[in-house]
C-alpha cells in the first residue's frame, strides 16, 4: 500500500509541476500576443496624411511603421524582439515580434525552452 501512495504522489508532483510550466507559456504567449498588438497599433499611427481628390488619406510606409514598432517594444518589451514590422498595402501595419520562453521549472516531459513568436495586423482608417 505505501508503494502505491508514493507512486501516486510522484504521479501528482509531476502532474502539478507539468501544469505550472503549461500556465507560463500560455501566459507569455499572451503576454507577447498583447505586445504584438499594441506594436501593430503604435505602427499604424505611423501615418502621413495627404489629401487626394479633395479627402484626406492616411498612407503608411515600412520605415514609419517599424520606426514607431521598434520604439514601443524597446520601450516596454522586456526581452522580447521586433521580429518583422512593415505595410503589405500602404493601410495596414503588420508586426512580428518573438520572445524566449523558458520553464520555471524543469522536468523530463517539459523542453528547456524555446522561441515564441506573434504576428499582429493593425489597420489606419479614416472617418
Amino acid at each position: 500500500m505505501l508503494l502505491l501512495t508514493i507512486g501516486y504522489a510522484v504521479l501528482a508532483l509531476v502532474a502539478v509541476l507539468v501544469c505550472v510550466d503549461a500556465t507560463s507559456l500560455y501566459l507569455a504567449q499572451k503576454k507577447l500576443d498583447g505586445l504584438a498588438d499594441a506594436a501593430a497599433l503604435a505602427g499604424a499611427d505611423g501615418f502621413a496624411l495627404t489629401v487626394e481628390g479633395g479627402e484626406p488619406v492616411a498612407r503608411l510606409t515600412t520605415d514609419q511603421v517599424r520606426a514607431q514598432a521598434a520604439s514601443l517594444v524597446g520601450q516596454v518589451g522586456g526581452d522580447a524582439r521586433l521580429v518583422a514590422a512593415g505595410t503589405p498595402d500602404g493601410e495596414s501595419a503588420r508586426v512580428q515580434v518573438a520572445v524566449a520562453w523558458h520553464p520555471p521549472v524543469v522536468t523530463l516531459f517539459v523542453p528547456d525552452g524555446f522561441v515564441l513568436q506573434s504576428t499582429a495586423t493593425s489597420r489606419t482608417a479614416l472617418r
